[in-house]
């Protein structure tokens, strides 16, 4: 699902206009993103948690040469379905 198709999703169910439907998602995604930021974990109960881990530095090869390349340390965000999402999946 594409965000248009997001958008057109919400609004139809909440009846509210695509545009108030696409500032609603909009405003959704960047609190997400400053919680993450800071270095908050956001859990939708019954959705899922986003949370933010930390990747430590490691050693790895170029496919391309077969060169070792030092992949350095990273913060990487992660998600992680709660029980209600992964049993409506399963259904």
């Amino acid at each position: 699902m594409k965000k248009v198709e997001l958008v057109e999703a919400v609004a139809e169910k909440t009846g509210l206009t695509k545009a108030d439907a696409t500032r609603a998602i909009d405003a959704t995604f960047e609190v997400i993103t400053g919680a993450l930021q800071g270095g908050d974990k956001v859990p939708l109960v019954g959705f899922g948690t986003f949370a933010v881990s930390e990747r430590a530095a490691r050693s790895g090869r170029n496919p391309q040469t077969g060169e070792p390349v030092e992949i350095p340390a990273r913060k990487a965000v992660t998600f992680k379905a709660g029980s209600a999402l992964k049993e409506a999946v399963n259904e």
